[in-house]
């Protein structure tokens, strides 16, 4: 039975105006920064750890060209959406896969564990599960984790599959070691790299 997300999550965008629009995001939404770096602001407005992530195409590509500045660069780089729980996540991905469906990013972003998808017509979204309850992810988003390693860890979702189904408890593939590898990420910032 194909899991369905309980919530949208946030929403990314790829920007070559990065102070302006944290500036018109905080203005308009009354919404406040939990990270930012020179290449990536993450910002909320209620509760949630973030509901809007910048990313800075300027400090990714300093000078620009013809390619990084057409239209199309800049704009929605993805949505996300929140799973009740790491199970519902990979029973979903379990679904989705045997309808040929499958991820083409998942990693553990500290916060959240994710798998991203495309779309036929390749707009990206996130499945998230929250790493963390309550205020523990808007700590850890605030907090030395997330400064070491913003991005995440890759992660095999047929290895935590099988050990979730093996009898792991969820608690043990929701935590991420600060000091693991930052990813290669083959698709985000690749992606962003690229336009």
């Amino acid at each position: 039975m194909l899991r369905k997300p309980i919530k949208f999550a946030h929403v990314v965008y790829r920007t070559r105006r990065f102070e302006e629009m944290i500036a018109w995001y905080e203005t308009v939404f009354g919404a406040t920064v939990q990270y930012e770096n020179p290449v990536l602001a993450f910002l909320t407005y209620d509760d949630e750890h973030h509901r809007f992530a910048f990313a800075n195409l300027a400090a990714i590509h300093p000078l620009g060209t013809a390619e990084t500045d057409r239209r199309g660069a800049v704009g929605v780089d993805h949505v996300a959406y929140s799973y009740a729980s790491t199970r519902d996540l990979l029973e979903n991905y379990a679904e989705l896969k045997a309808k040929g469906i499958s991820p083409y990013w998942c990693v553990h972003h500290g916060l959240t564990a994710s798998m991203y998808y495309s779309d036929p017509d390749e707009n990206q979204m996130e499945f998230q599960v929250d790493a963390f309850s309550g205020d523990a992810c808007n700590a850890f988003i605030r907090g030395d984790g997330m400064e070491l390693n913003p991005v995440g860890v890759e992660f095999d979702p047929e290895e935590w599959l099988a050990r979730l189904r093996a009898g792991a408890p969820e608690a043990d593939l929701r935590v991420r070691k600060v000091h693991e590898p930052v990813s290669p990420i083959r698709g985000y910032l690749d992606t962003l790299q690229q336009v």
